[in-house]
């Protein structure tokens, strides 16, 4: 594959990205469901590929453009290659310019918050795996690994099932990422659409404490720009550009960050084969981009520790985690096969509606018991993350709160400081599909439900008990 071809398919997905963007601003549909540019820009590249407008061109005789559609084979192999490369970037930056707080600053704000999201996502895994056990494996056939893509798939987002393909092809179930990926759009799209719909409920009814009826998005938040006199710096320079480019400075920081994860990767894999000499193999399968978020925490720490100076801006490694996750979710979505999908489409709706009902029957009804104050602000944005990642659940969360005059922001930041290094993308995200296949799904099963009872009681019989604003039967 040539250099040309390489950068020919990065500037392709540009030029997609602008067009979608193009499409939001003009489309009102995409505008009152804040469907993301990236999504938008996916499914146009997955329309011009192979799985559409190559089936329709081979149905009346074009067969030349029946393997691509109307890319080339080479552009969607790079396209392929870019998700598992990016999500590293975007892990690697999650802590990187947030000061680090200690354990018990983050339990004190951030506790209930810490329970209700362990439960969403070890219930992801409850749920997904007795479905596997019960339905999917004697009905369909399906691996038990299955039991695993609501959690990938739903909390993981398009980053996370994209990284995880090579550990799905190794075990012999390529078409989980598919399936994932699958997935992974559908939660995003519903936990927007299913968000906005609970958040004018929630207005109606009284149970929001900053929102008020007839409050809605300004016509420019909705088209997704930003009115002159409200726009602020996507950064700041600290440094002086003729010693180095700000933006490169912040680059190479996530480049140590992503190095570090790979040599701990790596020095764990070769301390898996030194001790038990291939017969448990796990750390073989964890694809690298857990170990760069921890290799992000270890730059962090060194940088609270040295950095006189505070060189390090978190807007500007915002800015780089966004650019990648735009590039890997537009990548991921042009590369889907939709093949697969309809192969398995009962499994497939079959966990993707248990995901969504859990999520949804979880806000309504545990956020109010276990948030002792603000239960729709802190909740809303927590089910939007099992159901579409951490940016659906911030969108969520300024929708309902948009001044962050609640606790739920913080609540919010504090509480992905405790779970993301282990869901969502995290250490047993990454080796759940690894455990599943080397220890046995019961096992997995039954740890993520000790988990989940004990993130239900810690929640409903502690939390939930503490005095706070607003109980379930006093809506503001």
């Amino acid at each position: 594959m040539s250099p040309n071809t390489i950068g020919f398919a990065l500037l392709l997905l540009g030029a997609l990205l602008l067009l979608a963007k193009l499409i939001r601003v003009k489309w009102r549909l995409a505008q009152r469901l804040f469907i993301p540019s990236s999504i938008i820009g996916g499914g146009i590249a997955l329309i011009c590929g192979p799985d559409v407008f190559g089936r329709l061109a081979g149905a009346v005789g074009a067969d030349g453009l029946t393997d691509s559609g109307l890319f080339t084979v080479e552009v969607l192999e790079v396209w392929a290659t870019l998700p598992g490369l990016l999500i590293s970037v975007v892990f690697a930056g999650l802590f990187l310019g947030h000061r680090l707080p200690g354990p018990r600053e983050a339990g004190r704000m951030a506790g209930p918050q810490i329970a209700f999201g362990t439960a969403l996502a070890s219930g992801q895994y409850v749920l997904g795996l007795l479905l596997a056990l019960l339905v999917l494996g004697p009905v369909f056939d399906l691996p038990p690994l299955t039991g695993a893509l609501i959690e990938i798939g739903f909390e993981g987002g398009h980053g996370t099932a994209a990284g995880l393909g090579d550990t799905f092809a190794d075990f012999g179930f390529p078409e989980g990422q598919d399936l994932a990926l699958g997935m992974a759009t559908v939660g995003l799209l519903s936990g927007i659409v299913v968000g906005i719909l609970l958040i004018n409920w929630g207005v109606r009814t009284g149970r929001t404490t900053e929102l008020r009826a007839g409050a809605a998005p300004s016509v420019s938040e909705q088209a997704g720009l930003v009115e002159k006199e409200n726009r602020r710096s996507a950064g700041t320079l600290t440094v002086h550009p003729s010693s180095i480019e700000p933006l490169t400075l912040h680059f190479g920081l996530l480049a140590i960050a992503v190095m570090i994860g790979w040599l701990l990767l790596s020095g764990l894999q070769a301390l898996e084969r030194w001790l038990w000499i291939d017969t448990i193999e796990l750390f073989v399968y964890v694809p690298l981009f857990p170990m760069a978020m921890i290799g992000g925490i270890v730059v962090q720490l060194a940088i609270q520790s040295f950095d006189r100076y505070e060189i390090v801006d978190r807007q500007l490694v915002e800015r780089l985690q966004g650019f990648s996750l735009d590039m890997l979710i537009i990548a991921a979505l042009g590369t889907l096969s939709l093949q697969v999908i309809a192969d398995n489409l009962g499994p497939f709706l079959l966990l993707t509606v248990t995901g969504l009902l859990w999520s949804v029957g979880a806000f309504l009804f545990l956020a109010p018991r276990v948030m002792p104050d603000h239960w729709f602000e802190r909740g809303i944005g927590d089910m939007g993350q099992s159901l579409g990642v951490t940016a659906t659940g911030l969108v969520l969360l300024r929708i309902a709160d948009p001044e962050l005059r609640t606790p739920a922001y913080p609540a919010f930041g504090y509480k992905q400081l405790a779970l993301e290094p282990f869901f969502g993308g995290g250490l047993i995200t990454a080796a759940a599909v690894p455990l599943i296949v080397n220890f046995g799904a019961g096992w997995m099963l039954g740890g993520m439900g000790v988990l989940l009872v004990v993130s239900l009681g810690a929640g409903l019989l502690w939390f939930g008990r503490r005095p706070g604003v607003d109980r379930l039967d006093e809506p503001a």
